[in-house]
């Protein structure tokens, strides 16, 4: 196959909903329809082996575009393409090609064993045997499912189950994933496990990765490029340190000091917090330097120790909406 593994071309999607600002004269009145845009005219190209982030708030279209990339919905006008299929007229034929998961929408069987709804799964997709066997084998070993494997499904915690899951999803080796919120409800410790056993696999079997997430570290760990969208509308399309380097603001200088109650001032640097030998500034970097604050600090202080902390990807993208820019 050439050219790119996805393809959108002008993909909308609008749904119909009732004006709920509507008051019915008489109980026999039927309420207006309102045409709600969830996806609008949007573009974008995803070649073999990459790691997207397609992120937005809540209501951005996020789970819609996917929805329609994977064959579950049909735009209501546009095109794209998946491994050189068109998703919503060739759903059978592209199954076999991409993986789904949704976070907390299991596709493994409560009443059967994670072992036994993996079983199952194979023979759905009629997978040869002694493949599905090396395959499974490898997925419950990266992702540390042996000691749970033969649990039946509705016994597993919330962070078995997910890691079941996306293996489920890689049984058959896809060449595209698609991963709608997969860490959510996860704790802290499992969500870094996933992402660890994730990132291993994707590693290895070169997976194409389409991530949709609220966790900026889902992004940062998995990602290197991010696809920004907000009301079906895409702000922007450029990799992780190419969104660092344009939308990030402000660096946070950490340090330890001899002194005991270190004070700094400059216009274009903001004190977050200071006390007993120690201070951390926030330095506008679109007004000076970063250098030239270390170098003012060290002129001033005896320096226990000292940290350079870049903007978070959070705040980051707090920047972008702000500033609401638009790509065509």
């Amino acid at each position: 196959m050439t050219g790119p593994l996805i393809h959108v071309q002008d993909l909308s999607r609008t749904f119909q909903t009732r004006d709920r600002k509507f008051v019915k004269p008489h109980w026999f009145s039927s309420v207006p329809m309102l045409e709600v845009a969830a996806v609008s005219d949007l573009n974008f190209a995803i070649e073999a082996g990459e790691k997207v982030a397609f992120i937005g708030p809540n209501g951005a279209g996020k789970s819609t575009t996917l929805k329609m990339l994977s064959g579950l919905l049909q735009p209501t006008s546009g095109t794209a393409s998946v491994c050189g299929l068109i998703p919503w007229t060739q759903t059978r034929d592209l199954s076999r090609k991409v993986g789904l998961v949704f976070g907390q929408k299991t596709q493994l069987w409560p009443a059967l064993s994670v072992s036994d709804s993996f079983d199952l799964l194979a023979r759905i997709y009629d997978l040869d045997p002694a493949t599905y066997r090396e395959q499974k084998d490898k997925l419950i070993e990266v992702f540390g499912l042996s000691k749970f494997v033969h649990q039946l499904a509705r016994t597993l915690s919330l962070g078995q189950k997910m890691r079941s899951d996306i293996a489920a999803a890689l049984l058959h080796q896809p060449s595209v994933l698609f991963l709608d919120e997969p860490t959510i409800g996860l704790d802290v410790t499992a969500k870094a496990l996933l992402r660890d056993h994730l990132n291993r696999l994707v590693k290895e079997f070169e997976t194409t990765v389409l991530l949709t997430s609220h966790d900026t570290d889902d992004i940062e760990k998995i990602c290197d490029r991010v696809v920004l969208i907000d009301h079906g509308l895409k702000l922007l399309d450029t990799t992780l340190p190419e969104l660092h380097k344009e939308f990030a603001c402000a660096k946070t200088l950490r340090l330890v000091t001899e002194e005991k109650e270190p004070a700094f001032t400059h216009e274009a640097v903001a004190t977050e917090e200071q006390g007993e030998h120690h201070l951390v500034l926030k330095v506008d970097i679109t007004r000076t330097s970063i250098e030239r604050i270390v170098t003012l600090c060290l002129e001033r202080f005896t320096l226990r120790d000292i940290g350079i902390e870049d903007m978070p990807l959070e705040e980051i993208i707090k920047e972008i909406y702000l500033r609401k820019p638009k790509v065509a």
